[in-house]
């Protein structure tokens, strides 16, 4: 009686519950989107001073090759942190849900990580790496290869203890019966993971890889803080590139536009296409 009554006030007054997140989202989110879709045209210093120019910024912005080199470099650096972090939090959380002493505290350890901001543990992981590669009197901004696997560790340091809690709750909420029929078939160990185990947690599998996809492709603070795109720009990932073009140049700050725009629909398609193959494969599981 309560439920129906509840549901019947929900449809009588939801449009007044959805206004309050509805007007957040338009002032907050599609606003600025659409502004900044029509500043893409436009050569300006403020939006009141805006000047339709056409397509001259998106003419400028695919000429400049510092900008396809940062796209690259963001694309080979997402690759394979999102390989090494989700194999890597799938691994950890296989482990933890089992009878293993002292779980809870490695769990609490292992996320802590992404609980620091990204301009920190840029500083903090410049710090160390320098420590290390000072060794060789070398510095993490003496070459772009440094740049690179520098990143890829504080991202999968930072990230792997969030997309484990992801997979310990996805292992958690496995259907028992289906893994105690399989042992009782003869299973060994290696045969449920891979045949049980990995095919019902592809929709957590689908979440993780959504996120440290879409992560990977907008990270700003770590790259930064840590190399700042050093040496001469060389490591400098796409965010950032977008970053220096519209407040470092005077001027370009409608090329900036255009390559955010840019940017957007790229990481966009990549993203639907990720979520699209993952989701098949749950279908298929």
């Amino acid at each position: 009686m309560l439920i129906n009554m509840a549901g019947k006030t929900i449809r009588r007054w939801w449009a007044l519950f959805a206004l309050p997140t509805f007007a957040a989202f338009i002032i907050g989110f599609l606003g600025p989107f659409l502004m900044g879709i029509y500043l893409s045209f436009c050569k300006f210093t403020t939006v009141s001073d805006a000047t339709f120019v056409g397509t001259r910024n998106y003419v400028n912005a695919w000429r400049d090759a510092q900008f396809w080199h940062s796209l690259l470099f963001t694309t080979a650096f997402t690759i394979v942190t999102t390989v090494v972090i989700n194999v890597v939090g799938f691994a950890i959380a296989y482990m933890l849900t089992k009878a293993i002493k002292g779980s809870t505290l490695f769990r609490s350890v292992f996320f802590m990580p992404n609980l620091i901001g990204g301009i920190i543990l840029g500083y903090v992981w410049m710090l160390l790496l320098n420590g290390i590669l000072g060794h060789w009197a070398l510095t993490i901004t003496y070459s772009a290869v440094y740049g690179f696997w520098g990143l890829v560790i504080l991202v999968c340091w930072q990230q792997i203890g969030y997309m484990m809690i992801i997979y310990i709750a996805g292992l958690q909420s496995l259907p028992t019966d289906v893994l105690e029929a399989a042992a009782v078939d003869g299973a060994n160990g290696r045969q449920t993971l891979m045949r049980i185990t990995i095919p019902l947690m592809m929709p957590s599998i689908t979440v993780c890889t959504f996120l440290t996809v879409t992560n990977g492709f907008k990270l700003f603070d770590q790259n930064l803080a840590l190399t700042n795109g050093a040496p001469s720009n060389t490591s400098e990932m796409a965010a950032l590139n977008i970053y220096n073009t519209f407040y470092g140049r005077m001027g370009f700050e409608g090329v900036g536009q255009a390559k955010a725009v840019i940017f957007f629909i790229i990481v966009a398609l990549i993203a639907l296409i990720q979520n699209r193959l993952t989701t098949s494969r749950e279908v298929q599981a």
